[in-house]
């Protein structure tokens, strides 16, 4: 393919031009990361000479006194809550299973049992001697509960057979749409 002269030496200028612009990219490039190289040069002296002195400063005389605090505080309680706990709670609890034990190992004895069966047959007797009426016995906080969590126990039984029996529209597909896929989305509706 052959050029004139005159489109040859536009693109003879062209090229030159583009040259020029290439060699000013780079410079202005060098340039540039000479200038980021720098600034960070710059900042990292500025966190190390001033930044660092100051959040070491604040974290020697604010941060650390409040967390030495809050572990001495801290300690303490631990301290004062185990002294609490072995000084009073420990020798009640035990002396408290030690007479349940005692209580128990004494109710097995088979004259214990005869004498307080005597006692209550005496308390009986002396009652109807006197004309001092049994109250009946009232029912207590038990059987109500007992009775809510059988309502309740009913509720999610009929609950959850109406989930399982309801009719839901949308699980059911019909065969006749799954088999035409070329049917429009309409038609189908």
């Amino acid at each position: 393919m052959a050029l004139s002269r005159k489109r040859a030496k536009e693109l003879k200028r062209l090229r030159s031009a583009a040259s020029d612009l290439w060699d000013d990219q780079k410079d202005v490039l060098e340039h540039a990361s000479h200038v980021v190289r720098e600034a960070g040069r710059q900042a990292a002296n500025a966190g190390r000479e001033e930044v660092a002195p100051r959040v070491r400063d604040t974290y020697d005389h604010r941060v650390r006194p409040v967390v030495d605090l809050g572990v001495a505080s801290g300690r303490a309680v631990a301290d004062t809550a185990r002294d609490k706990v072995q000084r009073d709670v420990l020798p009640a609890v035990s002396s408290a299973l030690a007479s349940a034990l005692a209580v128990l190992e004494v109710s097995k004895d088979p004259r214990v049992r005869e004498a307080l069966s005597n006692i209550r047959n005496a308390g009986n007797q002396l009652g109807a001697k006197v004309g001092v009426v049994q109250p009946k016995p009232q029912p207590g906080p038990g059987r109500y509960i007992l009775i809510a969590l059988a309502v309740v126990a009913a509720a999610g039984v009929a609950y959850a057979a109406w989930q399982t029996l309801r009719a839901d529209d949308e699980l059911w597909v019909s065969d006749e749409e799954a088999d035409d896929p070329i049917a429009p989305a309409s038609a189908r509706a």
